[in-house]
C-alpha cells in the first residue's frame, strides 16, 4: 500500500516543510538594502553581500524535524491507525511551527511595516493542507478494507 494517494500527498508535505528551510518568509526592502526573514534566521543583502544578523536554530531544527516525521509516515502504511495518529500529530506540529514564524516575525526588525510576504508564508498552510490531504487517503483505505471484509 506504500503506492497510495497517501504517499504522495505526505511527500509533498514533506517537502513543503523543506523547501521552508531555503525561501523567505517575508523581505523588507529598506535604504541599507534588504532584509528576508527564513526560518534559519534573519539575513541582510547587501550590495553582492549576503549577512546574517540573528539565527533562529531552534525553529530551523523544528522545521527539519517535522519534514522528517511527515516522511517518515509513509512507510508506517502498515498500520493505518498509526498513520493517522502521526499525521494529526504532524499537522498539530505545522501550527506550531506557524506560530512560531508569526512569532519572529512580529519581532521584525522595523516592524512590518513595508514587509512583503514571500512564498515561505504559504508554505505551512499549504503542508496542512498536504497533511489533511493524506489523512482523509488514510481514512478512505481504512474504509475500502473494512468493506473488503464485509465481503469475506
Amino acid at each position: 500500500m506504500i503506492q497510495r494517494v497517501q504517499t504522495i500527498w505526505l511527500f509533498l508535505a514533506g517537502m513543503m516543510l523543506f523547501l521552508l528551510l531555503i525561501l523567505p518568509v517575508l523581505a523588507l526592502h529598506n535604504y541599507t538594502g534588504d532584509l528576508s526573514l527564513q526560518v534559519g534566521g534573519i539575513y541582510q543583502n547587501g550590495a553582492k553581500v549576503s549577512q546574517k544578523m540573528e539565527t533562529y536554530s531552534a525553529l530551523f531544527g523544528e522545521t527539519i524535524v517535522v519534514g522528517l516525521i511527515c516522511i517518515a509516515n509513509i512507510f508506517s502504511f502498515g498500520n493505518r491507525t498509526l498513520q493517522k495518529r502521526i499525521t494529526l500529530f504532524c499537522i498539530l506540529l505545522i501550527v506550531q511551527l506557524a506560530a512560531w514564524i508569526v512569532f519572529y516575525a512580529l519581532k521584525f526588525p522595523g516592524g512590518l511595516d513595508g514587509v512583503t510576504l514571500r512564498i515561505g508564508a504559504a508554505l505551512p498552510l499549504l503542508a496542512i493542507i498536504f497533511c489533511a490531504l493524506a489523512f482523509r487517503g488514510i481514512r478512505k483505505d481504512e474504509q475500502l478494507i473494512k468493506s473488503a471484509d464485509r465481503l469475506r
